[in-house]
């Protein structure tokens, strides 16, 4: 099974793409903790996506469609696979078109996870990350059990520069114009699943689990 988890920023497709690469053992890949590994890291290509990541812009198509070509063409990902944070617009999405096409013979579903501005600034502006280990925490939602410190490893948190309420916005704005247009392009080919993600957790990953398994 091929599934391609889209929606907007904060929206939860991280989460989910999680959860639902346990339970259908499938491999997870998402292009947003890899460029953001690569950012970290200082690598050729994080070093080319700092400044468009900082300032709530896109990093171009060249980037990140190298990227996950490279990553789709492994020999782990021949059962199946969940792509979390890719295509964000039509080219991408076309390139990915021909990609699965010429490589693989089976089709694919995209889910897209649908909730209101509202609901998307919330979540963006108390998420907060691990400094260490990368795990994602939420001031309301999911708070750290210590004062800005991780559970898990207990290295501090910190606010990603795109999380600020100012910077989220803009990014909203960029989905809109750039990323809508891709969801259309599914919808007209028949592969686009859409979920309310307005609410939690749960019931977001049951209605997936529910959709996935009538799609079959």
């Amino acid at each position: 099974m091929m599934i391609i988890l889209m929606g907007a920023p904060g929206v939860g497709k991280g989460t989910q793409a999680k959860v639902l690469s346990q339970k259908l053992k499938l491999r997870h890949i998402s292009t947003g903790e890899s460029l953001r590994q690569a950012i970290k890291q200082n690598t050729s290509l994080g070093s080319k996506a700092r400044q468009y990541v900082e300032s709530g812009r896109l990093v171009p198509d060249r980037l990140i469609t190298r990227m996950v070509i490279q990553r789709l063409s492994r020999s782990d990902v021949k059962v199946g696979f969940i792509l979390d944070g890719f295509p964000r617009n039509i080219q991408q999405a076309k390139d990915l078109d021909n990609f699965l096409s010429a490589k693989i013979t089976r089709g694919y579903l995209v889910i897209y996870l649908d909730a209101s501005e509202k609901t998307l600034i919330q979540r963006l502006s108390g998420r907060r990350l691990c400094n260490k280990c990368q795990a994602v925490f939420h001031l309301v939602n999911m708070p750290p059990k210590k004062d800005m410190r991780c559970d898990f490893c207990g290295a501090e948190l910190y606010q990603r520069p795109d999380d600020k309420e100012e910077t989220i916005k803009n990014r909203l704005q960029v989905y809109q114009e750039q990323t809508q247009p891709v969801i259309k392009y599914y919808v007209k080919k028949n592969r686009l699943l859409r979920i309310d993600a307005n609410r939690g957790l749960k019931p977001v990953l049951n209605e997936c689990l529910k959709l996935l398994k009538r799609k079959g």
